[in-house]
């Protein structure tokens, strides 16, 4: 997590890496991430893509500090062959600093795992995966779209675990087309049977450009979905996994590194097809920091295509009111909270600037302030959308 604001400037907040790799077996009908099915996707020549992105990243100012964290997502990144991930991670070390306890985090899908993948995963580096089991119910896999069973789910966590893996998360959705309460519990409590140290738990949401958004299926209403979450919550809980944001749930020792660091409002560098960064660096031109937002050619044939020096589809320089209303996106999706001075660090702005809106959020009971925290109440925290409006408008 971040230290305190006495510890430094800009170089003193983390700094992630993020990878995309943009294909998969198949296009989930739910899915709206930046993947595309392919039959024989180009693993080597897009890692040596990545690699120049890497580089050219690595010359932008402020980028180089040492990386806390590495997360391969998708797509499908368990696509990819042992020796192409072997060789990608080889070149980010070659490039970059890693902190000693670095977390390296693979996406895997439970139908293209293979056993010497995974063993060559661990040799590579990684030391965290997360699994896309979604469900461990064959109907519910089957309305969702899935290319694998509940066995396959089993014989994946069997390999990992045999790999060497101790380090896993799985994602679980609920308020699936045709899921009543009590199957909604059955599905949470096989996944908590399979004893990962970190579990993903969140709502399937109908997201435009995508096919369930063109043809909804029939799903539970608001109502009964949030029942789903209020009993998936205390399943967890006396499970003994900890809810540290909205979805994310970990045993003692396991939250997510690299997930913390976005929404603590760290920095990262992203590379692949339409991977996005966020970076923080002083200018001596301005009183404050100069925090920018980038973006990557999309389409994965784009990406490969274009010159090495021209991969940026975007960037954008955050003003004030982008620094204070993503700060709150991010930081107040922690059930913790944040700390005070976390705000300042991360955005260059001092406290005076969001006072006014704490304290109105604290007289409506949103928020509360516990010595230098601030956190969202239990009503802020259901109504959290309505909370971190309340950071869209000028202060």
């Amino acid at each position: 997590m971040i230290e305190s604001a006495s510890s430094g400037g800009a170089q003193a907040l983390p700094l992630a890496l993020y990878v995309h790799t943009p294909w998969c077996v198949s296009k989930c009908p739910y899915c709206d991430f930046n993947s595309h099915a392919a039959d024989a996707p180009p693993f080597e020549p897009y890692v040596t893509r990545l690699l120049a992105d890497l580089d050219l990243e690595l010359d932008r100012p402020g980028a180089r500090r040492p990386l806390s964290s590495v997360f391969i997502g998708g797509g499908t990144p368990s696509l990819f062959p042992g020796s192409a991930i072997r060789r990608l991670l080889d070149g980010v070390r070659e490039r970059a600093d890693l902190l000693p306890e670095v977390e390296i985090t693979l996406e895997a899908n439970p139908g293209t795992r293979d056993a010497a993948c995974f063993e060559d995963y661990r040799e590579s580096g990684v030391n965290r995966l997360s699994i896309g089991v979604q469900s461990l119910s064959a109907a519910r896999l089957r309305a969702l779209g899935r290319i694998h069973g509940p066995e396959d789910v089993r014989d994946t966590l069997r390999m990992a675990r045999a790999a060497g893996f101790d380090n896993l998360n799985l994602d679980m959705m609920f308020a699936l087309p045709g899921q009543d309460l009590a199957g909604a519990r059955q599905d949470l409590a096989r996944l908590i049977a399979l004893e990962p140290e970190h579990v993903s738990y969140y709502q399937l949401t109908l997201e435009p450009n995508t096919a369930f958004h063109a043809h909804p299926p029939r799903l539970p209403d608001p109502d009964l979905a949030a029942d789903m979450a209020e009993q998936g919550l205390e399943d967890l809980a006396h499970a003994g996994y900890r809810q540290y944001e909205v979805s994310a749930h970990a045993q003692d020792g396991a939250r997510c590194r690299h997930n913390l660091n976005y929404w603590e409002f760290g920095d990262y560098l992203g590379i692949g097809a339409g991977a996005h960064g966020k970076l923080t660096r002083e200018d001596s031109a301005r009183v404050d920091r100069q925090v920018s937002r980038t973006a990557k050619r999309r389409h994965p044939v784009a990406y490969l295509s274009a010159s090495p020096d021209d991969l940026l589809s975007s960037t954008r320089i955050l003003n004030e009111q982008d620094l204070i209303f993503e700060f709150a996106l991010n930081a107040l999706r922690l059930t913790e909270g944040f700390p005070r001075d976390l705000f300042t660090q991360t955005t260059g702005l001092p406290w005076s600037r969001i006072a006014n809106i704490v304290r109105g959020a604290v007289d409506d009971g949103m928020l509360r302030i516990l010595a230098d925290r601030v956190e969202p109440t239990s009503p802020g925290y259901r109504f959290l959308d309505d909370l971190v409006a309340r950071f869209a408008t000028r202060a």
